[in-house]
């Protein structure tokens, strides 16, 4: 809509409104009738108070175009707030894994400082030992067991009572 010449100092709003209590939001209406969205909010849109003596449909506009920005604004920090909520939480969780390789380097002195870098801009992977502390105790253990018996003797934990020979007789 083309804007209403006045003789007045106020703008005339795009309803054709030259109340002069709308000086402020005739502007902003000019603006939001043509589709100008970015002249509007640099004329103030969401400071405007819409005018008494406007029509419905010019005041609705106002009220429709309002509610609209300030629902995107509230989704926009929102969307932030998630974002910084998700860093957070990825931050905790590196802490808590970088705490846990931490652990396990000092527990087990042959993987610690052990690391490889894949490419050249990947952070360094920690390489972990091939088995875990117990499993590699109890091959050792299996080993040592299994040397013993090829060469003859058995292990003081597995020592088996011999039977008596012939002609003793248990005391």
């Amino acid at each position: 809509m083309a804007c209403a010449a006045t003789p007045s100092s106020a703008p005339a709003c795009a309803c054709g409104c030259a109340d002069p209590r709308g000086s402020a939001a005739h502007p902003v209406g000019n603006a939001l009738a043509m589709g100008d969205l970015d002249r509007a909010f640099a004329l103030g849109l969401m400071d405007a108070i819409p005018c008494p003596a406007c029509s419905a449909d010019c005041v609705a506009r106002l009220d429709r175009v309002q509610g609209q920005r300030q629902q995107a604004l509230a989704a926009r920090e929102r969307y932030r707030q998630r974002e910084a909520r998700l860093a957070r939480r990825r931050l905790e969780r590196e802490q808590r894994k970088a705490a846990l390789v931490g652990a396990v380097d000092a527990q087990h002195p042959v993987a610690a400082g052990a690391a490889e870098t894949a490419r050249p801009f990947e952070a360094p992977r920690v390489v972990s030992p091939a088995l875990p502390p117990a499993a590699a105790a109890a091959l050792a253990r299996a080993q040592a067991k299994a040397a013993a018996r090829t060469q003859g003797t058995t292990s003081p934990g597995s020592a088996a009572p011999k039977p008596p020979a012939q002609g003793e007789h248990e005391r």
